[in-house]
């Protein structure tokens, strides 16, 4: 359920300004919503895992958190990373 190193750096590249920038908020929320995926998946076969659902609801709360910061700063950041991650159907 955790991100291995290779994958934690792989989005860090993508989204940051460069290999060692992990604390802009595109990255973090890029970060958070690779976890949201992995622990959505998880919920497949764990119905009745509720610990780890409410991990779950915690981490979309804080993505929630950032992504309305970044949309405080910048709209258009905002706009392309919902876009890039698709986080809105």
């Amino acid at each position: 359920m955790s991100l291995s190193k290779e994958e934690k750096g792989a989005i860090v590249k993508k989204y940051g300004k460069n290999e060692k920038d992990s604390g802009t908020a595109e990255v973090q929320i890029a970060l958070l919503t690779e976890r949201i995926n992995k622990l959505t998946s998880h919920f497949e076969g764990h119905i009745k895992d509720h610990s780890s659902r409410r991990g779950l609801m915690q981490l979309v709360g804080k993505r929630r958190r950032l992504l309305d910061y970044v949309a405080g700063k910048d709209i258009e950041r905002y706009r392309a990373i919902i876009k890039d991650l698709n986080i809105r159907k």
